[in-house]
């Protein structure tokens, strides 16, 4: 007999099967009803022979549950609506969970290893300036994602991909050296699309600091081949052409430093670099999310993978020549335009190296590579998909997940985010201001493709409308209780379950009983927010519990049986908070 509830219900199932239809089968399926009014599991399969049976459905029911055997974890099978067939388990099936949770501690609910190797590739956010809100929720979702697939039993490989070619690292180099032309008085007036932030004025006062004037010179010799901007204008109201002309002022100066500067170009831009990952890298784990891998885009070029990409579609065929210009012919495996791979002056595209990289994971051995982007990012699934296709490897096994915007309220009032212009609220100042704790459990309250509104006035709260808050405070009194009562909790494992028979306590070890497949259910979904909707549930049901039931009662066995159940809740509350990266604290 299966200790595990679902499976032993589908074994009966199994059974009156044979019996009912012999040489029948069926996807035996059970799930947990939504009103516990119905019984603890349901099952539709009755409606799935329907058709072959040629009978109907609430017959076969009534048949199949007149054969089921007689379980002792089976209190009542009834067939209910069109067919459906609800078992009710018997109180000792419900609490048996809790030696299993007590047995099993930090491990309950884990998975059987898989033998998958899997890739998780997150943030990879252009190491141009600071992590803004937006990062931190798909670093909060990336984290979490991983963590759970681990723990689902996988093996897992956490990825940042390292942007540190192509023109936006060009443009952070660039408006560098021109804040550090500004230390000398070399001033070139500062276009409105280069990088803003204090942070570069901070890169390049430590260049001046390292090198003094070094690097600097004269205003008139940067702007001597550079075309002419358009005028500034304060409210940003650029029209298309004009902006178009800003972006040409901006390559010109790119161009005119590479020029003036030469080899020691190589160290402005290696300094923007250097600073600005080492900060992503220190705000990412001080928000407790952490990477095995840093791999760099640059090294794609160094070492020739993006040549050879394209060189192996031009093999295959998916490669022709336009203006000069290579194209890969991506509309033929689902995009809705083709995409150009190198441009007529010789230069590789962003596009480019991403097939590259996206082969490159492959050649790693991963079984499943999962990119979570920003949903601006969502045309780029078809292209990238279709160049796997192209160079003969299966697109099925790449998944991408689209994390939406994050709009911030602060005092009522939506705060807007432009990284170029240097007035977004970063990662670092919301961690500051709400706790690492609550700016990973808001960011997973919410699927990770839907827009989320982030509260800061709810987020700092301490009272039960901090779905945070609320779930720590479950695990934190228990804590308190057990630290109360005063005895060794280990002695629990052994106590005698028999007393817990009240309709909140049984409904607590039902929950509990769930967890395992609240686990293999998030995973396979990609859905670390089911967990976090789970631990909210699992809360409220012990407050509920805590609320109306005395946990340290006087007769003794109902005490250790009531006390047991409190640390395998505790238990589950902490196994579920530190895969989203949540702290289970012990006292609130």
């Amino acid at each position: 007999m299966s200790s595990d509830p679902k499976t032993h219900l589908a074994d009966l199932l199994r059974a009156a099967l044979a019996s009912v239809a012999p040489g029948a089968s069926a996807d035996i399926q059970l799930e947990r009803p939504r009103d516990p009014t119905h019984g603890d599991f349901a099952s539709n399969l009755a409606m799935q022979l329907a058709r072959a049976l040629k009978e109907n459905p609430r017959k076969i029911a009534e048949r199949l549950v007149r054969e089921l055997p007689v379980s002792p974890l089976v209190a009542a099978a009834e067939v209910a609506g069109a067919g459906f067939i609800n078992f009710r388990l018997a109180s000792a099936a419900k609490t048996d969970v809790v030696k299993a949770v007590l047995t099993r501690g930090d491990d309950y609910g884990r998975g059987a290893p898989t033998g998958h190797k899997l890739q998780v590739e997150f943030v990879s956010a252009n190491p141009t300036g600071p992590l803004h809100v937006g990062h931190g929720r798909g670093a909060a979702y990336g984290a979490s994602l991983a963590c759970l697939l681990a723990f689902a039993g996988n093996e897992v490989c956490r990825e940042y991909y390292v942007n540190d070619a192509g023109r936006q690292m060009d443009i952070l180099a660039v408006s560098t050296w021109l804040r550090y032309l500004e230390l000398f008085d070399e001033s070139v007036p500062f276009p409105p699309n280069a990088y803003q932030g204090d942070y570069v004025r901070e890169m390049a006062q430590q260049i001046r600091e390292a090198h003094a004037h070094r690097y600097v010179h004269p205003a008139a010799a940067v702007l001597a081949s550079v075309p002419a901007a358009p005028m500034r204008r304060e409210d940003g109201s650029y029209t298309p052409e004009e902006k178009e002309q800003l972006e040409l002022h901006l390559d010109g100066l790119i161009a005119a430093a590479k020029d003036l500067l030469g080899e020691e170009w190589a160290y402005v831009h290696q300094h923007a670099l250097t600073e600005q990952l080492a900060d992503c890298r220190e705000d990412l784990e001080g928000y407790g999310v952490h990477f095995d891998c840093w791999f760099s885009e640059r090294s794609l070029y160094d070492t020739g993978m993006v040549a050879k990409a394209v060189a192996e579609l031009e093999k295959r065929g998916h490669i022709y020549v336009q203006n000069g210009a290579k194209w890969f012919r991506s509309t033929a495996f689902g995009d809705e335009k083709d995409r150009v791979v190198q441009r007529d002056n010789g230069f590789y595209t962003y596009f480019a190296s991403d097939i590259a990289y996206h082969a490159n994971k492959f050649e790693r051995g991963f079984d499943r590579v999962i990119d979570i982007w920003g949903a601006d990012h969502h045309g780029y699934i078809a292209r990238v998909k279709g160049a796997l296709q192209a160079l003969d490897l299966d697109p099925t096994r790449m998944d991408v997940a689209l994390v939406q915007f994050v709009s911030l309220f602060r005092d009522g009032a939506k705060v807007s985010m432009s990284t170029r212009a240097g007035s977004f609220v970063t990662l670092r100042e919301l961690r500051e201001e709400v706790g690492n704790d609550a700016c990973r459990f808001f960011y997973l309250l919410r699927k990770q493709d839907q827009a989320l509104d982030f509260d800061l006035t709810l987020a700092k709260s301490e009272s039960n409308d901090n779905p945070v808050y609320y779930v720590q405070y479950a695990h934190a009194r228990i804590c308190s209780v057990l630290n109360q009562w005063g005895g060794k909790e280990a002695e629990l494992a052994g106590a005698d379950l028999a007393p817990l028979i009240g309709e909140r306590e049984l409904g607590l070890c039902g929950k509990l009983q769930s967890f395992p497949e609240v686990i293999a259910g998030a995973a396979g979904d990609f859905a670390p927010h089911a967990l976090a909707f789970y631990l909210r549930d699992l809360a409220g049901e012990f407050h509920s519990w805590y609320n109306a039931e005395r946990l340290l009662v006087d007769d003794e066995a109902q005490k250790r049986a009531r006390l047991a159940l409190a640390v395998a809740v505790r238990q589950a509350l902490k196994n579920g908070l530190r895969i989203l990266g949540v702290s289970a604290p012990e006292a609130m």
